[in-house]
């Protein structure tokens, strides 16, 4: 079957519009009709299939980068300035990254087909095939590789074999394709320049939206953006107006004087300025066009283009210096846009000295009379790079209106773009590239309107423009607080029963508790009391109460702990009502009555405490006790300060058993209570876990995954109080020390938050008669966006120790927008990235947050590792060497120490 011309099916794609793979699908290897040549050997197909195989690698990172700067730029003029700042400076990277690409895709194509391969052409024409009929690629994914196609073109040209023959014909039909593709998009918006004569019509450009709702099925801005390492925090109340300077006072820096921003310009006057030449073809061809309009412009070169530096520092000048000699000779003023375009508020230093001052050289080299104008790529600048410039005597020239050339690859959407800003600005310097053919299409467009509009072109005289006619704040305190004195507890487990079935976890219930209250809630050891075994007899568990707290010290203004984890029992009375019992190490089946510890008892017991509030927690199951509800309020803390709270929760009641076999050797019931103790009995996001949003996570969730039920309720001689808890900040830095849940553990977690989740505002529980009670949490005690953005970042910490990567990720993502200073959240974002082997978006957030916290010596660890991953061995040093720096007898210094050694 013959090949079908590429060009010919542009009918199809006009009539499909950006449907995927609308391109043609069944397109043949070049030459298939021919005598095929004889069989190349082994060797050289393999060896062609890796080049191939390698270079379209890089051909679908070029295509992702540039959907996502599509995305990242599309509607830009609609954000809100400090978005579309930041979309613009991540497109812009993402770009220049592309650049690199397209560079090592040319030197890999030129190495092929150099090359004595046989095959070199076949892997050539695999490569063609992914770009003309790859699945899932829309027509706009194409333009990607129109300046790849280009430079295949031309090198292809110098080959006289019929297969290069061959090959070059269809690259010129495929750029042909792509030409007509542009065009197409150009139709659907060619009208918009009526705007300037009649406004009411609002053009659609139905095909290209349809392929960027395609995009945006993809990627989101958000996502893109905190892939660079951006979370852009929320809107912040506006800020007063600054007061005018006192006259005579320097100018303020980002503003006319410190740097110019073509403010100053006179109205209806725009400089022309393009940035990262020269190119080898498209400067010149810029040049042309701006003498046709007689429009001065300044090209600001990247040293490396020009050439480089020997070892004595003398320029050392390429074949493309002689573009710029070019353009300096037809009057276009040559100016310094750094050595190899780096992000420039990111480098101190020799390094940030050399990409200043190396360009200044190669400069000098090419126009002895070079401007002092610098800009800085990404328009990103730090202090230490401000006064190099003035050390040097150069100036830095930003912009004010952004053709986004480098993102949008359609030229007449270029020029929209161009033409509104300017009619919006009224004045300023436009910024362009003079390394993309779309530059080169679009600008004659935007030159023509200006003109016809009246605009003037500015130049640069030397010195002026020429017409013709960030310390962190320090912790916010708490808003509220649970007004605690003293914090008690009573922690009884037992497994070895003498006379009752042995059980396997309630000494491990009993001493994960006594580990959860002293580590994170602040539980002073010598005021918990654990007894376990033997120790947890009738008398043993008595004399707790009523010697160790009393002679202890137990005040008014304490709260008191109580849990058990053992066997339950009922008995009913002659009265026909049950009354339950805890078991003793050592009472007798047959003796309940006298040996083990009725609940009448536990009430007597708790209403004598002198304490403000107790809560009992009991890991058994028996019925018996009568219990009552008091109702919450809005002021919450004021009112429970003042009222005594005695409350119970049970894990269940008559004639259920206790659910052993839970998660690390607790029973399903405890294990629950100390998730929701960890943070998930927080149900409405204050920071504080009252005893009554502890049972509303905690009743429905055990009863979800068992067959207990259950019970909450207060205790006789209750006020109505409510036992608090209030959650301490989390400070880890997670590491790849940081521990994570077991699979059984996280399986549990998820059915238990499965049942959370269904939650409302009011949960029906069972009270320990059989009946229900409704539980309500209080409302929630108001927080500062800092203690907001704290829980954020806990919860995120939950969520990786449950190996939820996507919601720790949002969690933390949250956290640093409430609080973008945020160190922790930043590292933890950064490890949730390195957890999943993404180590470039790793590094970017371990940059940040010792960008944010210098002292930080556990972020540099984590850094050395992202760099190590990421395969930058000469970073990776640095950062290691910087933790044991900050850290020299850290825990990690030995393993810095080998990684420096493996370096």
């Amino acid at each position: 079957m013959k090949r079908t011309s590429l060009y010919l099916i542009i009918f199809a794609v006009a009539a499909a519009g950006a449907g995927a793979g609308s391109w043609l699908a069944n397109r043949t290897p070049t030459g298939a009709q021919e005598t095929k040549p004889a069989p190349a050997t082994a060797t050289a197909t393999a060896t062609s299939t890796q080049d191939a195989s390698a270079i379209a690698t890089e051909l679908r990172a070029m295509l992702d980068a540039y959907r996502k700067i599509i995305v990242l730029t599309h509607d830009e003029a609609t954000l809100p300035a400090a978005e579309r700042a930041q979309a613009n400076r991540i497109g812009q990277q993402l770009f220049h990254e592309n650049q690199e690409r397209i560079g090592r895709v040319e030197t890999a194509l030129t190495t092929l087909i150099a090359s004595n391969n046989p095959r070199r052409f076949d892997a050539i024409s695999t490569l063609l095939d992914y770009i003309e009929s790859g699945d899932g690629l829309y027509d706009a994914d194409r333009l990607a590789f129109r300046e790849t196609l280009r430079s295949l073109q031309a090198q292809i040209a110098s080959d006289s074999s019929l297969a290069a023959i061959k090959l070059h014909k269809r690259i010129s039909e495929d750029l042909d394709a792509l030409a007509e593709i542009e065009r197409n998009y150009e139709k659907e918006i060619r009208a918009i320049f009526g705007r300037y004569d009649t406004r009411a019509i609002e053009l659609k450009r139905e095909k290209w939206d349809s392929y960027i709702a395609y995009l945006k099925k993809l990627y989101t801005r958000e996502r893109i953006l905190k892939e660079y390492g951006v979370v852009l925090p929320y809107p912040a109340a506006p800020e007063p107006e600054p007061a005018a300077p006192e006259p005579g006072a320097p100018p303020q820096a980002g503003r006319e004087g410190a740097e110019i921003f073509g403010k100053s310009l006179p109205k209806k006057t725009v400089l022309l300025t393009f940035d990262d030449g020269p190119h080898r073809r498209y400067s010149e061809e810029i040049a042309a066009i701006l003498k046709q309009y007689n429009a001065p412009a300044i090209f600001f070169n990247v040293g490396r283009n020009l050439g480089a530096l020997d070892a004595q520092g003398a320029a050392k000048l390429s074949a493309n210096a002689q573009v710029s000699r070019k353009l300096k000779d037809a009057g276009y003023v040559l100016a310094n846009h750094s050595l190899t375009h780096a992000q420039l508020s990111k480098q101190t230093g020799a390094k940030l000295k050399s990409e200043i001052l190396d360009t200044d050289t190669l400069l000098k080299a090419v126009d002895p009379q070079r401007s002092s104008l610098f800009r800085f790529p990404y328009g990103a600048r730090n202090r230490e790079g401000m006064q190099l410039l003035a050390d040097a005597q150069l100036t830095s020239m930003m912009w004010n209106i952004d053709s986004l050339d480098w993102a949008d690859p359609v030229p007449s959407s270029i020029a929209d773009r161009v033409l509104r800003s300017v009619e919006k600005e009224g004045r300023g310097i436009i910024l362009f590239h003079d390394i993309h053919e779309r530059t080169v299409k679009a600008l004659p467009m935007i030159l023509e309107r200006l003109a016809a509009e009246g605009y003037q072109f500015a130049g640069w005289d030397g010195a002026k423009f020429q017409v013709d006619s960030k310390a962190a704040p320090a912790p916010a305190p708490r808003a509220a607080a649970t007004g605690y004195a003293n914090s008690w507890a009573i922690l009884v487990g037992i497994d070895n029963y003498p006379k009752w079935p042995r059980l396997e976890y309630a000494v491990r219930d009993a001493e994960g508790v006594e580990r959860l209250l002293v580590q994170k809630f602040g539980f002073a050891q010598e005021r918990v009391i654990t007894l376990k075994n033997e120790q947890a007899t009738r008398q043993g568990i008595l004399a707790a109460f009523h010697d160790r707290l009393a002679h202890g010290g137990l005040q008014p203004n304490d709260r008191v702990f109580v849990f058990f984890a053992g066997h339950g029992a009922t008995r009913k009375l002659s009265s026909g009502r049950d009354l339950g019992y805890i078991v003793p190490f050592d009472a007798d089946p047959n003796n309940l009555a006298t040996d083990a510890i009725p609940m009448t008892e536990i009430q007597n017991i708790a209403e004598s405490l002198p304490a403000k509030h107790a809560l009992f927690v009991m890991d058994a199951c028996y019925s018996g006790l009568g219990l009552t509800r008091g109702a919450a309020n809005a002021s919450f803390l004021r009112d429970n300060a003042r009222r005594l709270g005695r409350q119970m929760l049970t894990a269940g009641g008559t004639d259920q058993l206790v659910a052993d076999g839970g998660p690390n050797g607790h029973s399903v019931f405890t294990w629950t209570l100390m998730q929701g103790l960890g943070g998930k009995g927080d149900l409405n996001g204050d920071g504080l876990i009252t005893a009554t949003e502890l049972a509303a996570y905690v009743a429905p969730a055990v009863s979800s995954v068992s067959q207990q039920t259950p019970a909450f309720g207060s205790l006789p001689g209750s006020e109505g109080g409510d036992f608090v808890f209030e959650l301490p900040e989390e400070t880890e830095f997670l590491t790849a020390g940081t521990a994570q849940l077991s699979n059984d553990a996280i399986a549990l977690n998820t059915r238990l938050d499965a049942q959370a989740s269904k939650a409302t505002g009011t949960v029906v529980v069972k009270d320990l008669q059989g009946g229900e009670t409704r539980l309500k949490a209080p409302a929630a005690v108001p927080v500062s966006s800092r203690q907001q953005a704290q829980r954020a970042n806990d919860l995120g910490l939950q969520l990786y120790r449950e190996k939820q990567y996507a919601q720790a990720e949002a969690q933390f993502t949250e956290a640093l927008k409430l609080r973008p200073d945020f160190a922790l959240a930043a590292n933890n974002l950064g490890f949730v990235f390195y957890k999943q082997d993404r180590f470039v978006e790793a590094a970017r957030w371990f940059e940040n947050t010792v960008k944010i916290d210098p002292s930080r010596a556990i972020a540099y660890r984590n850094l050395g590792d992202a760099y190590v991953r990421s395969k930058q061995p000469q970073k990776a040093r640095a950062a290691f060497t910087t933790y044991l720096e900050l850290a020299p007898t850290g825990a990690g210094a030995t393993y810095a120490k080998e990684q420096l050694q493996k370096l």
